[in-house]
């Protein structure tokens, strides 16, 4: 046990070929892969935690300050998640050209500035204008996995890819948690009406967000090499060390008449290197998962291959379904519970968001499992859409029983939130795998997805009003549908040779 927990704050086994680590150093900030790791999954969780400011004091102040009708609040929702599609849509292939640490700076940058403006929202056009500016937070999602990806090998990527998300994403339930708290505090002891406060308390979501993109910018490589224009110098090193002819960075030919060279050096002391088995055919390759700068043609092909638009489809409905329910949830215990008000009411909703740490990363960490011990992609993808048809049953069950007992009603989602949020583990586990040399494309397309998802869900919560319930059997009964529908498409294209 002690040497298998040593795996957490030890420097990481390193594959040569790649350079990129086969362990996960999640304890060990002094490691580089420690480092990354640690970056992605706090710059993640601080820009989650602002991008959802708003609905835990939306519910009650913020509504009753501004004068907003219901219609407004569900708008205001639609609004943040609608920006966050375009802005995944965009972050994918500016991971790809310039990296995604730079990429994930500037929107944290970008972000901060509306945050910061919160205060100066006096109506409903402003809460708007303002939700929509703030869900540029919503993006940083897209560099938060290119870049864990970017640091850790295939055999893992799935748990990595999961954990980062998975305490990324329980932002959205500490913001539930934070905001009340903060803006009780500033009430009470500071004596500021609710007018003030409410406004004041988004001055803390401001200060960590500029803090963290400060800190990434300063402490943090884009790749185990060094820069993004570097990607591929590991490959280059295991292509020369062999014969290989190396033509410019990031431009390889591969000799199949070379010979096998024995090891290979790479970076600079941040791990232990490991040269894997079958060393000529594991730099081909390794070779053909080296990120390539993107064209229109080749973003058009990526995005609508078979397995690009199945695991699209999945995440529309596991993170777009979260994503809706996370902004709603508040309300509905506040609905079926009066008795627990806006911060009871948000303190149990925040544990729907809060159980990412340990349901997202889950669903990874078993997606890896049943690839190491299957070897097969396929296993990867039945998880994926085995979770999804679980869920889509609690959700079923959630809106047809609508409980008012709440041992009854908290039971159920917590059911629903392992098998949806799990399943947003289980998706990422499988997207590093299919066309990895545009991987930020395809997490681009599948993040963006998951935010379509969340407008389509927040339209229908929208028009349904205070069926609450209704909308939660609905949003199951497409989850079964739609996932049931894809389950058949290879999970990566037919002749692809990297990410196997």
């Amino acid at each position: 046990m002690a040497s298998g927990l040593s795996i957490l704050w030890n420097a990481p086994r390193v594959n040569a070929v790649n350079g990129k680590a086969c362990t996960i150093p999640a304890l060990n900030p002094f490691n580089v892969y420690g480092r990354v790791f640690f970056l992605s999954w706090f710059g993640f969780l601080i820009a989650f935690w602002s991008w959802y400011a708003f609905p835990p004091l939306l519910t009650v102040t913020i509504k009753k300050d501004l004068n907003l009708s219901q219609a407004d609040v569900a708008n205001s929702n639609i609004l943040s998640l609608t920006s966050t599609l375009i802005v995944r849509l965009i972050a994918g292939p500016a991971c790809d050209r310039f990296g995604p640490r730079l990429t994930f700076v500037a929107l944290l940058l970008a972000g901060a500035v509306p945050t910061a403006l919160a205060g100066a929202v006096t109506n409903a056009n402003g809460l708007l204008a303002l939700r929509f500016f703030v869900g540029i937070l919503g993006g940083t999602f897209i560099p938060c996995e290119v870049w864990t990806t970017a640091f850790f090998d295939k055999e893992i990527v799935g748990t990595a890819n999961a954990l980062t998300a998975g305490f990324g994403n329980a932002g959205g339930g500490i913001t539930y948690f934070v905001m009340p708290a903060i803006f009780d505090s500033l009430v009470r002891r500071q004596n500021l009406t609710a007018h003030v406060a409410w406004r004041v308390t988004f001055i803390v979501p401001f200060i960590l967000i500029t803090s963290t993109a400060l800190l990434m910018l300063l402490v943090a490589p884009d790749t185990p090499s060094g820069k993004w224009s570097e990607r591929s110098r590991p490959v280059e090193r295991s292509l020369q060390a062999r014969g290989e002819v190396v033509h410019e960075p990031g431009s390889i030919r591969l000799n199949p008449e070379a010979e096998k060279a024995e090891g290979v050096t790479i970076g600079e002391g941040h791990g232990k290197v490991e040269t894997p088995p079958g060393d000529l055919e594991s730099v081909g390759i390794a070779k053909d998962e080296v990120v390539q700068s993107p064209t229109g043609k080749e973003y058009l092909r990526v995005a609508l291959s078979p397995p690009t638009v199945a695991l699209s489809v999945a995440y529309f409905c596991s993170f777009g379904a979260e994503l809706a329910i996370n902004s709603i949830l508040g309300a509905y215990y506040l609905t079926n519970f009066k008795t627990l008000g806006q911060t009871g009411s948000g303190n149990w909703a925040a544990m729907f968001g809060l159980l990412n740490v340990f349901f997202r990363p889950a669903g990874g960490i078993i997606s890896d499992i049943i690839f190491r011990r299957t070897r097969s992609l396929w296993g990867k993808k039945m998880w994926i859409h085995g979770v999804a048809v679980a869920a889509g049953v609690f959700l079923i069950a959630i809106g047809l029983v609508d409980s008012h007992k709440q041992s009854t009603m908290f039971g159920l989602v917590a059911g629903m939130a392992f098998f949806m949020e799990a399943g947003n583990g289980a998706n990422f586990s499988l997207v590093p795998h299919v066309h990895p040399h545009a991987n930020g494309i395809v997490s681009g397309i599948c993040g963006a997805a998951g935010n379509l998802g969340g407008i389509v869900f927040a339209i229908i919560f929208r028009y349904n009003g205070t069926q609450y319930a209704r909308v939660m059997w609905i949003t199951g009964a497409m989850t079964i549908a739609l996932n049931l529908a894809v389950a058949w498409i290879r999970p990566v294209p037919r002749g692809q040779i990297g990410g196997r």
